[in-house]
């Protein structure tokens, strides 16, 4: 049986959003900038201390073609949005491959061991530290779709580079990921 384009897919793609409040704090995240890494590290933490009544936290997936495999990672977290954890196993490939940053990176973004890695040992570095099967996930005909919103949206709002933030809709460029995470709550008041 073959699925007419009416029919809506099998699989949902959880999104990629914490807390409840009001105020709406987007982090715009390529997973192997060292930067992205650093804010993704506060979000738990920005959670707790502006409090998930009053922020939700929303990552937005930047890939940036200068971080090699960038688009076969972020397919990698997209798809384990996709499991049944949802964004929690989306979160936790972001956070294995925050953890590993350099072994997923290239050496000036031209060079070093990853250029003998094929997309297939990424996907299966990232199984072995984050303990999650993806690959079935990552072949998901209709999976592009979501990595092609993450783009489409960062775009539209002016985002070319990560880390980037969104406060309520607008981008604040005085936010920055080396910020205590105090400050970052002070900007949603």
């Amino acid at each position: 049986m073959t699925q007419s384009d009416s029919t809506p897919p099998a699989w949902h793609a959880d999104p990629l959003t914490w807390g409840h409040g009001p105020h709406i704090f987007e982090v715009f995240l390529e997973p192997t900038c060292p930067f992205s890494v650093r804010a993704f590290g506060k979000l738990d933490a920005l959670l707790e201390t502006a409090g998930a009544g009053r922020v939700t936290v929303k990552i937005r997936l930047q890939s940036q073609p200068w971080h090699m495999y960038s688009g076969v990672i972020v397919r990698c977290i997209l798809a384990a949005s996709t499991l049944p954890g949802g964004k929690e196993s989306a979160k936790a490939v972001m956070a294995a491959v925050a953890a590993h940053r350099e072994e997923f990176e290239f050496e000036r973004h031209c060079g070093g061991a990853n250029m003998d890695a094929t997309p297939n040992d990424i996907i299966a570095r990232i199984e072995r530290y984050s303990g999650l099967a993806l690959r079935e996930a990552f072949a998901i005909p209709g999976l592009d779709s979501e990595v092609k919103w993450h783009a489409k949206y960062a775009r539209q709002n002016g985002i070319h580079v990560s880390p980037n933030f969104m406060i309520d809709g607008i981008v604040d460029p005085k936010i920055g990921s080396g910020d205590e995470v105090a400050a970052w709550a002070a900007r949603l008041r």
